[in-house]
């Protein structure tokens, strides 16, 4: 390894981390607005350094062993950023001072370790890094009594999963003498019981990161706990790099049949039993939260599927769901209550109030909701092709099923704004907020090439 090497290969990282020091300053100087927009230059810089850094196929083992790149890990890291940037942006309508910018730097800091680590070790450190800022976010939400509740719940399973993570790392250790990563995909189909019991616990522990069932408890609590910016950062930039990170432990090994049903029943129940609960929730962030475990059960779903397409599925998805996700929350009005702003029964009339947001949201939840020809719709084929083709058509039915649930709470947020008399004590001549605009904009972009060429960008995920 060189200079050179060492400040191509993780020139995203060298630009998240001097906005980062360049932002403290900023901020110890009283110059706190200025935060968000250095930190919003910086990770914009930093997406466009792993885009460029994909496009052009670069490749290197920075240290050898522990921290790799390549073009599926540089396309990772774009994807992470950039759905940051709509939401760095919508921060500025809820914080005034640099406290969310920096811990999010911070937190995507860990994201893009997460994304190119080769070993435990720097996988865990990155997952640290990435989660612990995101403790503190859930606990910024302090308009809300429930915050400081729900970043508790929070801590404690992250450190479950941690826990979990470590326990299951120790005993890969013990059976293979390394912490490589590549361990993990030979353990898959090891017949022994330390290396499945392993296998077992690293997967319980990204079942918890990214909330699948039966380790979702604390995604509605936290979700409804945190601000909106929060909830949108958790949803889409948490569950982006954890996804990525698992989609890099599975690598190119297939699944034994044991491990397939490890993998394939716990997301199976997630979509059901998400979409479900979904119905029930009279508070729009614990709908999504439910919407975001539905979803969590295709990502995982993708692992089934032939390990060629693993990454470019996964990716896709996770690029459709986060933008969609992000654009409803940017599109979401805000009240002067947050409680009462958060219910469901706030969007009705929405579109005699808000043309813009009514249409704006009610494209991110048909896209959610898979309705084609938007984005959500090709991310969930491609994920229940894979599952086809690798021969789990069963499976893949019952996933198609599932996902058929979703279709209720989705259109009715739709009924709501565009079908219901306006609620009572709701301003009818509120505007959108402005940052809100701008992330909107950000995302509507974005979501309109993944909708007309969604060939030509799955085939920069090759």
């Amino acid at each position: 390894m060189n200079v050179q090497t060492l400040f191509v290969s993780m020139l995203p990282e060298h630009l998240l981390l001097g906005g980062l020091c360049v932002a403290l300053v900023v901020d110890m100087l009283g110059r706190a607005r200025a935060v968000l927009a250095i930190a919003i230059v910086s990770v914009a810089a930093a997406a466009l350094a792993a885009v460029l850094l994909a496009l052009g196929g670069y490749a290197a083992a920075t240290f050898p062993g522990q921290l790799s790149v390549g073009p599926a890990t540089s396309a990772g890291k774009a994807i992470v950023l950039l759905l940051a940037v709509p939401v760095l942006m919508l921060s500025r309508d809820e914080f005034r001072d640099a406290r969310f910018a920096l811990l999010a730097l911070a937190s995507l800091y860990g994201g893009c370790l997460v994304v190119s680590a080769d070993s435990f070790l720097t996988l865990l450190l990155g997952l640290e890094i990435l989660s612990l800022p995101v403790y503190v976010l859930v606990l910024l939400a302090m308009q809300r009594p429930d915050s400081a509740e729900a970043a508790l719940k929070y801590l404690v399973l992250g450190g479950a999963a941690t826990g979990m993570l470590l326990m299951g790392a120790s005993l890969l250790f013990g059976w293979s003498g390394t912490l490589a990563i590549d361990a993990f995909g030979r353990a898959l189909g090891a017949p022994e019981a330390m290396p499945r019991a392993a296998v077992g616990l690293v997967v319980s522990a990204f079942f918890l990161k990214a909330a699948v069932f039966p380790f979702h408890a604390w995604a509605p609590d936290a979700y409804e706990g945190g601000s909106v910016p929060a909830t949108a950062y958790m949803a889409t930039i948490v569950k982006a790099t954890v996804l990525l990170a698992v989609v890099r432990l599975f690598g190119s090994e297939g699944l034994a049949p044991a491990t397939a049903m490890l993998v394939a029943v716990p997301p199976l129940v997630s979509i059901v039993w998400g979409n479900v609960a979904a119905m029930r929730q009279a508070s729009f962030r614990r709908m999504i939260a439910y919407s975001s475990i539905a979803h969590a059960g295709f990502l995982f779903f993708a692992l089934l599927g032939a390990a060629g397409g693993r990454f470019q599925a996964v990716a896709f998805y996770l690029a459709a769901y986060g933008l969609a996700s992000v654009l409803a929350f940017a599109a979401l009005p805000r009240e002067a209550d947050d409680v009462a702003g958060d219910r469901l029964e706030a969007l009705k009339g929405l579109f005699q109030r808000r043309p813009f947001a009514a249409v704006v949201l009610g494209l991110a939840m048909l896209s959610l909701a898979g309705i084609p020809p938007l984005p959500g719709f090709v991310a969930k084929f491609l994920v229940f092709r894979n599952v086809m083709a690798a021969g789990h058509e069963l499976l893949a039915v019952a996933g198609l099923v599932g996902s058929y649930l979703g279709l209720y709470f989705y259109l009715r947020v739709i009924q709501y704004m565009f079908m219901s008399p306006r609620a009572d004590g709701v301003e009818a001549t509120a505007t959108l907020r402005r940052y809100a605009f701008a992330a909107s904009l950000a995302c509507l972009v974005p979501v309109a090439l993944l909708t007309v060429f969604p060939g030509w960008v799955l085939g920069m995920l090759r």
